[in-house]
């Protein structure tokens, strides 16, 4: 089998994440298989280290951590959710986006949030972008799980997509609309936690 093959058999069928390694929000055992990985400065973790058969795209990306903090879908939906209404580089319409501020997730996963932390986002594709948690607050950098009120999907710009609005703040409204939503990464699947 072909492993682009067998990283989609084993995402459809759950066993992506071991389902004991998923997120446990508030001690419930998570009940599909992870969308979000937190690496790095984290807190306790809820999963182990990097697993050299079960995480092909990670390994890909040269992703390594001893300890993690899994999200499902489920678990980042139940999170406090904003809305915003940014116009998209796509097709230049404002589209309505909704999900929880990435700051709430990474409290939810017990990540220190200092004015110093670092985090560098990664998208399936393997594009990786830096954020300081001070621009996070700044910009209200959302996790946004929906798209004009439907769950995004893999393969499309989700099923996670970290961005702020940038239609409300003059320095990114100021920049041409083709180049607004760079270091936004769609397909959002990892975050590295740096903390100094």
């Amino acid at each position: 089998m072909h492993k682009r093959q067998f990283i989609a058999t084993a995402a459809l069928a759950g066993t992506v994440f071991p389902r004991d390694s998923l997120a446990q929000a508030g001690g419930k055992a998570a009940r599909g298989p992870g969308v979000l990985t937190l690496g790095g400065a984290v807190g306790a973790g809820n999963r182990g280290p990097i697993d050299p058969v079960l995480d092909q795209l990670m390994l890909k990306h040269k992703v390594s951590f001893q300890k993690a903090f899994v999200f499902d879908f489920a678990a980042i939906a139940a999170l406090p959710a904003v809305t915003i209404r940014p116009t998209l580089e796509y097709d230049g319409k404002p589209h309505t986006l909704k999900g929880p501020l990435i700051t709430d997730v990474l409290q939810a996963a017990g990540v220190p949030l200092g004015e110093s932390t670092r985090l560098m986002m990664r998208a399936v594709d393997g594009y990786a972008a830096p954020l300081q948690v001070t621009d996070a607050r700044k910009y209200r950098f959302i996790l946004a799980t929906h798209l004009d009120g439907a769950p995004m999907a893999l393969g499309g710009l989700g099923p996670l997509w970290a961005l702020p609005e940038p239609d409300r703040f003059p320095d990114l409204a100021a920049k041409p609309l083709a180049e607004r939503f760079a270091g936004f990464p769609w397909a959002c699947y990892y975050i590295e936690v740096a903390a100094s």
